[in-house]
């Protein structure tokens, strides 16, 4: 195989990957009825002029399963901080004892975790269309290197290796969807 096949399949692998760890973030956010930290990942609250990640101006941690504990390494900024959560529409009512924020995280409904897994097959339909457009770039790229004289055998190769990687990675998205899945489906 030549340098720029090899090129090809690299960028693609490199780009396919890129969606595959997006989708993992995406889902990190959904709410599975254990609290987590990353459950307010994205929360952005006005520090000093500059909205700046909750993480970068508090501790966040999880004492149990349905509790979230926010400690701002300033207590000026624990009224900010509530008012960022409550902004953000997350669902949760953070609790101010004048020192740390506590979030009750409320157990999720069978209803509530049916619209999520609707909106996890969402995210991962959106992976799957990412990776689609890199294979349709990969294809084009391939098609170019047959015009730049490159032998037609080599390019047909080179386009089943091209569809080979999209099925890994399609089969990639569907393995992380289902373990999302059962995560927001078990009690």
């Amino acid at each position: 195989m030549t340098e720029d096949a090899l090129f090809i399949l690299e960028e693609m692998k490199e780009g396919m990957t890129h969606a595959i760890s997006h989708l993992e973030k995406e889902f990190h956010k959904f709410r599975t009825g254990k609290a987590s930290p990353q459950m307010l990942e994205g929360v952005k609250v006005d520090y000093y002029g500059n909205p700046t990640a909750v993480d970068k101006v508090a501790n966040i941690n999880t004492p149990d399963p349905r509790q979230i504990v926010v400690q701002p390494w300033e207590k000026s900024m624990l009224a900010p901080i509530a008012k960022a959560i409550l902004d953000a529409n997350l669902g949760f009512n953070p609790q101010n004892n004048g020192e740390i924020l506590r979030i009750n995280v409320p157990p999720l409904t069978e209803e509530r975790r049916r619209d999520m897994v609707k909106k996890a097959k969402a995210e991962a339909e959106l992976a799957k269309v990412a990776i689609r457009n890199i294979r349709r770039t990969a294809v084009d790229d391939a098609k170019k290197l047959e015009k730049g004289g490159l032998p037609e055998d080599e390019v047909k190769v080179l386009e089943k290796d091209i569809q080979h990687l999209t099925d890994q990675f399609i089969a990639q998205v569907d393995k992380v969807l289902e373990v999302k899945e059962k995560d927001i489906m078990t009690v």
